[in-house]
């Protein structure tokens, strides 16, 4: 049955918007009677904390959906088997769950895959009211040019930036479920949530700064150039651990240091880093090899080692 269902359906696109602002207005609320007092500068700030914050646990969610296997809880996006919500696909989700008991389509995983959604629907809810405010705050500062030089404040094109990217994120998202759980999509999106979340930090800090006058230390610029290298390795480090989870080859080395019993396994990376390819499958079909697997795994634990070594620096 979930062979025969449509990838795309629009539908429950509406509910699913709604949902997304019912669950923003509670952080919406929060920072409205948290800051009711305090200046709209100071509120904005507040919003774009505690939107980054969630946005971090949306990401973790992600994780817990990646890990129970629920990235294919429901077959179709944006909603699940035609609705907002597994509740009223409850049919269809327990033919496919009796058809195949332990595969991707449960009631358990159409509920993770799906609270994934509602929490991603809410944190873009959030990150449109960020740049709304962000260009009212600008336009408040040209009316009043006396005070437009008393604190810097931040560009709204950068909640704009966001505000793109979270929308090519929700892209990424419904490739992954549309292309069945393709090994480049789904890491793609891992790299996706992890620049939403350095785009909103940025904006966090600097909006932080500036409602509390705190100014950057000037660092010097070997350390600047060190600081980068290491940012790039960590992000890196990151990127093959996500290509680690999407093919699978977490257990194709079982000890360490040392993997099947030697420093230097049996290895075939031209299969591992193969990117353009179907989930556990080449580019001409046949299936990726156990020297594959064991090669992704294993540059993986090789570029720990180099990570290590630049935080220590």
């Amino acid at each position: 049955m979930t062979d025969m269902q449509p990838l795309y359906d629009l539908a429950p696109a509406l509910e699913l918007m709604a949902l997304g602002i019912v669950i923003a207005l509670g952080p919406l609320a929060w920072v409205w009677w948290r800051g009711r007092g305090g200046t709209p500068v100071r509120r904005l700030q507040a919003l774009t904390v505690l939107t980054l914050f969630l946005t971090f646990d949306l990401v973790l969610f992600g994780a817990f959906t990646r890990l129970t296997d629920s990235g294919l809880g429901c077959p179709d996006w944006p909603g699940c088997y035609g609705n907002a919500s597994p509740v009223g696909a409850r049919a269809e989700i327990s033919a496919a769950q009796e058809a195949m008991p332990t595969g991707p389509v449960t009631h358990g995983k159409a509920w993770v895959e799906m609270i994934h959604r509602y929490l991603a629907t809410g944190v873009g809810v959030l990150i449109i009211v960020l740049t709304v405010g962000a260009w009212r705050q600008r336009r408040a500062a040209a009316q009043l040019p006396q005070l437009a030089g008393a604190a810097p404040a931040l560009s709204p094109w950068w909640p704009t930036a966001t505000l793109v990217w979270v929308c090519l994120q929700g892209a990424f998202g419904a490739l992954t479920v549309t292309m069945k759980l393709f090994p480049a999509i789904v890491t793609l999106h891992l790299i996706g949530g992890l620049v939403l979340l350095a785009l909103l930090c940025v904006q966090a800090v600097r909006q932080t700064q500036m409602t509390q006058g705190v100014v950057p230390v000037a660092l010097p610029r070997g350390l600047r150039w060190l600081l980068g290298v290491t940012a790039a390795l960590v992000a890196l480090q990151v990127v093959l651990g996500g290509w680690v989870s999407t093919n699978y080859a977490v257990l194709a080395c079982t000890t360490f240091p040392q993997c099947q019993g030697s420093w230097w396994p049996d290895m075939a990376f031209a299969e591992g880093f193969q990117v353009w390819r179907a989930l556990g499958l080449l580019q001409d079909g046949s299936h990726i090899s156990f020297a594959g697997l064991t090669a992704i795994h294993y540059v993986h634990r090789l570029a720990a080692y180099l990570v290590l070594a630049a935080l220590a620096l």
